[in-house]
């Protein structure tokens, strides 16, 4: 299910922190509001550590990497942030989620149709 974002989107950038944890946040599928819930505290305050410096406690940074499945030192940037998985857009994602719909069977011959496809291509570019 795709969701709209809400409101006005900032023009202030990340801080580097923020980054890792919008990004980590993002990777997991977990939205600002269902972290802030774990966390006991609010969605806005979770987009106010994403945009600004902020002190956050031991046990907020402990809560965040546990509840993310990070460790501390990718939250403080000392390892590599990992990429955002591409997700296809336009057509080509309205089509696979029509595709999501079909019975198990189906969706397994499609998903033939496409490996065959883009294997071919790949062994001929």
């Amino acid at each position: 299910m795709l969701l709209m974002r809400k409101g006005r989107p900032t023009k202030k950038p990340r801080t580097p922190f923020g980054e890792r944890l919008a990004r980590y946040r993002r990777n997991k599928g977990i939205s600002q509001k269902q972290l802030a819930d774990e966390l006991g505290i609010t969605q806005s305050a979770i987009a106010n550590w994403e945009r600004r410096s902020v002190l956050l406690s031991p046990e907020q940074l402990s809560t965040i990497s546990s509840f993310l499945e990070v460790s501390l030192d990718d939250l403080f940037g000392t390892s590599e942030i990992p990429r955002e998985p591409t997700i296809p857009g336009g057509r080509v994602r309205e089509v696979f989620e029509e595709v999501g719909r079909l019975p198990r069977r189906q969706q397994e011959k499609i998903v033939d149709v496409v490996e065959a496809f883009v294997d071919k291509k790949l062994t001929t570019a």
